[in-house]
């Protein structure tokens, strides 16, 4: 256990190399081209986002870039108030197959169950 997180409950992280594997499983593509598929797709995301682009997929999400405000935070060891700058931020909107309900189930009939 680590700083009072009992690991067990905490959700896996899925991180890049887990999807280009998951690429190569379900099509079949070298390792090598699933990698440079995923970095393309990353990279492209990245560009269009950067742009300040909105990123919609169908069945998946919507990405957008939203303005921050400017803020006061607090320095949690010391309590010292700490100015947040203003700036921009992503925001990530599930679509209907991607929410989940309060009972941990997806709400969509089309959700795939090899992403769980």
């Amino acid at each position: 256990m680590l700083a009072g997180i009992d690991n067990e409950r905490r959700p896996r992280a899925l991180i890049k190399i887990d999807i280009i594997n998951r690429v190569t499983d379900q099509t079949g593509v070298p390792k090598l081209k699933a990698e440079q598929a995923v970095d393309a797709l990353f990279h492209s995301m990245k560009a269009a986002l950067t742009r300040g682009d909105r990123i919609e997929l169908r069945g998946f999400g919507v990405f957008v870039v939203k303005p921050r405000k400017r803020g006061v935070g607090r320095n949690p060891r010391t309590g010292q108030e700490v100015p947040i700058p203003s700036g921009k931020t992503i925001r990530f909107k599930p679509g209907k197959e991607m929410q989940v309900r309060e009972d941990g189930e997806e709400s969509g009939d089309k959700a795939d169950p090899s992403l769980g």
